[in-house]
């Protein structure tokens, strides 16, 4: 599979000066997120350049080993067997590949937000805590460690102070919501700013989220 990732841009109607990389879920494309930037209803002169990437295609065990978009094989629902350590890998070193596009077009690591919706979560959760500069922010949303009882391996210090928020649905058929929460106790226990939220919904994402999202975008890039 290609090292580079195809993307939408959505860029704001001045020079950008900050980012978000936002990543989309199992079988979806960045297309199925791109519309949330009119939705989160931004200041008409922010700066923020938005990308939603699209996962490769790839076989996925759990469903027949049907060929879509997935940051990784899904080989298992056990939360334990879920996440093809491999796949979640090569997908970081994708993610870190698009980061870099964005520092080398003048944007700074401190000025870039990494978000994502379950398995573009678990991506963005697991790449945020291993990137070797400090990023703005890392939005978890609906979502899981890939090693549910541990933190990655290697993780990188310049990201300790870096605010984590996490979203899950109270009613989430796909990903338990005590997955989510198991994640931010990890985190919450060795020394990171996770912020923890829940929602009366299921695995997806609503209004009132957005709302939210939208003022912690804001506040971790002025």
């Amino acid at each position: 599979m290609s090292a580079t990732l195809e993307k939408i841009i959505v860029n704001p109607s001045s020079k950008a000066t900050s980012c978000v990389i936002w990543l989309h879920g199992l079988g979806d494309s960045g297309a199925g997120f791109s519309p949330i930037v009119p939705a989160l209803q931004l200041p008409q002169d922010h700066q923020i350049r938005f990308i939603f990437p699209h996962a490769p295609e790839q076989a996925v065990t759990i469903n027949q080993g049907a060929v879509m978009r997935s940051w990784y094989d899904i080989k298992s629902m056990d939360l334990h067997n879920r996440a093809d350590i491999t796949g979640v890998m090569a997908s970081e070193k994708r993610l870190h590949a698009l980061i870099q596009e964005q520092i080398d077009s003048g944007i700074a690591a401190d000025k870039i937000v990494l978000a994502g919706f379950s398995q573009g979560g678990v991506i963005s959760l697991f790449s945020g805590l291993r990137y070797p500069q400090k990023l703005a922010g890392i939005l978890a949303m609906s979502c899981y460690l890939p090693n549910p009882e541990a933190l990655p391996t290697e993780l990188s210090a310049v990201n300790q102070q870096t605010p984590i928020l996490q979203h899950h649905g109270e009613q989430d058929e796909v990903v338990p919501i005590s997955a989510g929460k198991k994640a931010n106790t990890l985190l919450v226990a060795a020394g990171y700013q996770a912020q923890w939220q829940s929602y009366a919904m299921p695995h997806s994402v609503v209004a009132e989220q957005l709302v939210d999202i939208a003022a912690w975008i804001q506040n971790v890039l002025k």
